[in-house]
């Protein structure tokens, strides 16, 4: 059981690094649904809150804080270069390479803040509710407030007067339907999988909180 949960944290640490990347890439493409602006970022960022949750449930508050932490940084460097190395594509030169890109440091940044203040508060709810006689109520809402708090807080970071054109000009827009989409798709499709994880890794539920 603890070789199990030690396994678990692992990947769910690499997982972080992962969804942290390559959602911070796919914020930066807009594209219109059912005539709607939004990302393709609004599809994989849900996934990282219900990710805190089972770090919050495998271990506790602490350790999961721990993970955010360790993840973030990783993360937000290899979407950073990754981002640069794409806008750059265009004039390939060792000065546009090692060159300062405004707009991918930006969304880094913004990435960090909301991601931080979007995990912890997750963390906090999910603590207050985690002992609820019904399994889902915990991570369904502390994923939808944290999924509201952290989009409105990077979409504001990140494009409020930005250099890009559209997002600069459609930010509002595309953060209230990405909080939507987000919220949408964790509850039909990540408590779900939440929920069969946590059987799959035989977690009981503990009847004291640990902080």
């Amino acid at each position: 059981m603890i070789q199990n949960k030690i396994l678990a944290l692992r990947l769910l640490t690499g997982a972080h690094v992962f969804l942290i990347t390559i959602s911070n890439i796919l914020v930066q493409y807009p594209f219109d649904l059912f005539g709607y602006h939004t990302t393709w970022g609004a599809f994989t960022y849900p996934f990282i809150f219900i990710l805190t949750d089972l770090t919050t449930r495998l271990s506790n508050a602490k350790t999961a804080r721990s993970i955010i932490f360790i993840s973030m940084i990783p993360g937000l460097l290899i979407s950073y270069f990754i981002a640069s190395s794409i806008e750059s594509l265009g004039a390939l030169s060792w000065n546009s390479f090692f060159a300062i890109h405004y707009m991918p440091l930006r969304v880094a940044f913004a990435c960090f803040i909301a991601y931080v203040i979007g995990q912890f508060m997750d963390i906090f709810i999910f603590q207050r509710l985690r002992n609820s006689s019904s399994w889902w109520v915990a991570p369904a809402l502390s994923t939808t407030i944290g999924n509201i708090i952290d989009t409105l807080l990077f979409f504001t970071i990140a494009f409020y007067h930005s250099t890009h054109p559209f997002l600069s000009q459609h930010w509002p827009e595309i953060a209230i339907v990405d909080v939507c989409f987000k919220i949408l798709i964790s509850l039909i499709a990540f408590v779900p999988i939440y929920g069969c994880v946590l059987h799959f890794f035989s977690i009981k539920y503990r009847n004291k909180v640990t902080v």
